[in-house]
């Protein structure tokens, strides 16, 4: 278990990785300490491009994804998913967000999102998602 400045054992380094992309610094950091002191190994992304490297350079067990990423940005969130399940179709993904919608969060099943939450959200059920996501195998889509 990770504890930032406190001298404890650092997270081992077969710990799972895990990817939160949210333009709110408040999100970012509190999620970080949240999974790192509870085994994870944390990377915080606030905007596309800068998830887009993160992605680029290493695999995720789960990311936690924003829908909305600024005022004028609808939904760029979709991207990312897109993009996860393209290249990593083994990493899980949760979009985060307060700006959803039944249609947006269809879309973003079908691009390869596990789980679609509403902000605000409480730090240990967005966790209970999370395990739940590691210790279930990812549903294979039927076969067209």
């Amino acid at each position: 278990m990770r504890k930032l400045f406190h001298g404890h054992d650092p997270v081992p380094p077969q710990a799972p990785r895990l990817l939160v992309v949210d333009d709110e610094e408040s999100i970012c950091f509190s999620m970080k300490e949240y999974f790192s002191h509870n085994g994870f190994i944390v990377d915080t992304a606030r905007d596309v491009e800068e998830a887009e490297r993160l992605i680029g350079q290493g695999t995720y067990k789960v990311i936690i994804q924003d829908l909305r990423m600024g005022p004028a940005r609808d939904h760029e969130g979709l991207h990312i998913v897109r993009l996860v399940h393209e290249r990593s179709p083994e990493t899980r993904i949760v979009i985060l967000t307060a700006y959803g919608s039944s249609e947006i969060e269809d879309e973003a099943r079908l691009l390869g999102a596990d789980a679609f939450l509403r902000k605000p959200q409480p730090l240990s059920q967005v966790a209970q998602v999370v395990r739940g996501l590691m210790e279930s195998p990812r549903r294979t889509p039927p076969p067209a």
